[in-house]
């Protein structure tokens, strides 16, 4: 039992750090990955490795092909095309139920990350504002209390993480998602549950929207 554990704890820990490797592109969209030079990094044996490596595409974030080895998931503009009006319908409801039972102390931690999302957007600072609205949505899905939509939300937003915060970087796109949050935040003070909930959702699809012209102007670049 003792062996089982140890190799579950170290499964678990190359789970996370390879996942990080994804996020951060050190492992690139596409790449496919060498099992005994990652084993070799990470300091473990292959079997850990795997159960790893299990894990992660279960999450969607590496392809385990048969007889052609693991690769790195590759998102493409169908793929979001797919994922993310789910995304738009599930964080809409989230607001949705944040908005109709939300309790001041609630609404004020929200308002604390709000303002940080201000201030990120006024200095041009991209990440920390990506990385602020991630916890923004995180701190939402606390607030509505639904485990099943935290499950739900949880597994997909593992997998859009794999294009970060892309959508930002369109031209007007950082100011455009400032004004949606500001909207948000004034259905939420208003307790307007209907407000609420379409305003996430064109949030949500406003992201696919800059994704997918980011996504046609590198490929008339690329032709």
């Amino acid at each position: 039992m003792e062996t089982r554990v140890n190799r579950s704890s170290l499964a678990e820990q190359a789970v996370g750090l390879l996942r990080e490797r994804i996020y951060t592109h050190a492992l690139l969209p596409g790449q496919r990955l060498d099992e005994v030079a990652l084993a070799e990094q990470l300091g473990i044996s292959r079997t850990p490795l795997r159960e790893a490596l299990k894990v992660l595409s279960a999450e969607g974030l590496v392809d385990l092909q048969p007889h052609k080895g693991c690769f790195v998931t590759e998102l493409s503009l169908r793929d979001l095309e797919e994922i993310f009006p789910i995304m738009a319908t599930l964080e809409g409801r989230v607001a949705h139920e944040v908005a109709a039972k939300r309790t001041p102390a609630q609404l004020k931690s929200l308002d604390v990350l709000h303002e940080k999302l201000e201030r990120h957007a006024a200095a041009g600072d991209v990440d920390r504002y990506y990385e602020t609205n991630y916890v923004f949505h995180d701190r939402m899905q606390e607030c509505a209390g639904n485990r099943w939509l935290q499950i739900v939300i949880g597994d997909l937003r593992k997998l859009l993480k794999l294009s970060r915060h892309h959508s930002l970087r369109l031209p007007g796109r950082l100011a455009a998602s400032l004004a949606e949050h500001r909207a948000l935040m004034q259905a939420l003070q208003r307790q307007d549950a209907d407000a609420a909930e379409q305003v996430m959702r064109g949030h949500l699809l406003a992201q696919l929207a800059a994704l997918r012209e980011l996504s046609l102007a590198a490929e008339a670049v690329d032709g």
